[in-house]
């Protein structure tokens, strides 16, 4: 039996694959916010014709966003698609705490339950 070397991650998946920190920020945004696009879709029922009239897409790119594929869709484009579906997108801008030089980037995708508690 061959011998698996286990390493723990860093809690970023891009860094770990080697992205710079700044590509890892906005892959990281942009992987919340696709996030975010599958899932009102999924929870909405919709096939894909029917998500790609909402958005204004045809179903083809609708199929590269509900199998998780980024390439070719901007932070800006997929915002566009959130608000299309009827969802706020809130980002919040704050100083990086003292001995920080770089601040850092992070989405949370309130679910039904919390947009319940948050209003």
């Amino acid at each position: 039996m061959a011998r698996v070397t286990v390493i723990k991650g860093s809690g970023n998946v891009f860094g770990d694959l080697g992205f710079s920190e700044e590509k890892s920020a906005e892959l990281i945004l942009k992987s919340n916010l696709l996030q975010a696009v599958q899932d009102t879709i999924k929870s909405r029922g919709w096939k894909q014709v029917e998500a790609a009239g909402q958005l204004g897409i045809d179903q083809a790119k609708v199929s590269k966003l509900l199998a998780g594929q980024m390439a070719g869709f901007s932070i800006e484009r997929l915002v566009h698609f959130l608000s299309l579906l009827g969802q706020d997108v809130v980002v919040t801008v704050r100083e990086a705490p003292r001995g920080r030089q770089r601040g850092t980037v992070r989405a949370k995708i309130l679910n039904s339950l919390e947009k319940k508690v948050a209003t």
